[in-house]
């Protein structure tokens, strides 16, 4: 009898698991195909078709200005239904909000609709050589040294920490590590006041730097202020102002973004092409121009949706007549597309397949999957390669995003950001 009812019980139990389990997989695919964020473009009618058991409230003051399939709308409060087809259409810009439920009933999330102006960019595709200068001088870690006692020591052990960035020693501003270390030396063993920044946080801290055998006065941590690497330009508008990458420029021993303080983007040379291999990423090994004439801008924000600045218009050719407009994320399209890069020299075209759209990938980074088809850029590189992050993607003559990523166990493959989540970041960065 006992035995009986445990297995009741432990039936009743797996069911309930099983259940969840549905109930969870049947949200996360309902939420995988609604996006948090929609952009549409004004005057111009845009047709969604989700066929997923969703209502939604549209609830302005002013609806007057927004069609609803091919209606225009007369009361606060309007009602759409996501498992039939629908076209909306706005005529000025501005913020909505439509209010989501599950069958009708269950309050599901808040999408935010953004009616924008008819945007059109220059797309880019060139290799560029990228120089960033830290907001302090970033702490990778802390070490032990060896003082000229011959003992260990390490002096800033849970004190400083990795991702730390120093900015002043002893209340003086610091501009680069050559300026710490001259002051470390100087102040010999002294206790030092460290001005720090974590995260948000400001903080002082003091360290006693150690004499070591060779008579140097060191803490035990291992800094850096910059960073350089080749990447492709994505983009630039016809103001001048540029996008890049894709995705932020992370320290390679922290794996945090970078906050700079400023950098430059140059013209490069593509010198080598290291072939991608499943399991190893390949790479454009390049060098940077640094010499006069190859700056090509001024890099302002480093962000996960890529790098943004401002074009020196006196080395690069701004292009207008070359301007294509924007592609929107639901005007994306599961099949043949084309990228622009420089990894032959020059900017050309290669083609490529849009496998997958992701309508609401939490990493924005990673929003479209796609295969290279290419079988002319397959002989070059056997397909995406460390520095075509940020060429840009586009189809029925529309920028619609930018790779960033490649698949490491099948170097054909990789990912891509919507040109939209760039557009939106450098925006809210101006």
């Amino acid at each position: 009898m006992k035995k009986r009812v445990v297995y009741r019980v432990s039936l009743i139990v797996l069911l309930l698991i099983v259940l969840c389990g549905i109930v969870g997989f049947g949200y996360y695919k309902i939420d995988s195909q609604i996006p948090d964020t929609i952009h549409i473009v004004k005057n111009k009618k845009v047709k969604f078709n989700f066929s997923l058991p969703v209502q939604a409230d549209l609830c302005e003051e002013d609806v007057s200005v927004i069609k609803l399939n091919n209606k225009k709308l007369n009361q606060n409060q309007v009602h759409i239904d996501f498992d039939s087809p629908f076209t909306i259409q706005s005529t000025k810009t501005g913020h909505y909000l439509l209010q989501l439920k599950l069958f009708g009933i269950f309050q599901y999330k808040t999408i935010n609709v953004n009616v924008i102006n008819d945007i059109k960019l220059i797309p880019g595709g060139s290799s560029i050589g990228i120089y960033i200068e830290s907001k302090g001088i970033l702490v990778l870690g802390t070490s032990t040294i060896t003082g000229d006692d011959g003992l260990n020591y390490e002096p800033a052990l849970n004190i400083l920490q990795s991702g730390d960035y120093i900015e002043s020693m002893n209340h003086v501003s610091l501009k680069n590590k050559e300026q710490f270390i001259s002051m470390l030396q100087k102040n010999n063993e002294k206790p030092i006041s460290l001005g720090i920044r974590r995260d948000e946080e400001r903080l002082n801290v003091t360290i006693k730097p150690i004499k070591t055998v060779d008579g140097e006065y060191k803490i035990g941590t291992w800094i850096r202020d910059n960073t350089q690497g080749i990447g492709t330009l994505t983009y630039a508008d016809c103001n001048g102002e540029f996008g890049a990458l894709g995705h932020g420029i992370t320290d390679v021993d922290t794996s945090q973004l970078m906050e700079i303080k400023d950098g430059t983007i140059y013209n490069s040379d593509v010198l080598e092409i290291v072939k991608g291999q499943n399991g190893a990423p390949g790479e454009i090994v390049g060098l940077i121009k640094t010499s006069e004439g190859n700056d090509l801008g001024e890099i302002q924000t480093n962000t996960n949706q890529g790098i943004f600045g401002r074009i020196n218009k006196q080395n690069y050719d701004l292009n207008r007549s070359k301007a294509l407009p924007i592609g929107l994320k639901q005007d994306i399209k599961i099949g043949k597309a084309k990228i622009l890069c420089a990894v032959e020299g020059t900017i050309k075209e290669y083609e490529i397949e849009i496998t997958d759209v992701e309508m609401n990938n939490k990493n924005l980074s990673k929003g479209l999957v796609i295969k290279i088809t290419d079988k002319r850029l397959l002989s070059v590189t056997n397909g995406i390669v460390q520095g075509m992050s940020g060429s840009p993607i586009i189809q029925q003559g529309k920028i619609i995003g930018a790779v960033t990523h490649v698949f490491i166990q099948d170097s054909t493959k990789g990912y891509g950001t919507f040109i939209e989540n760039m557009i939106n970041t450098a925006n809210t960065n101006d």
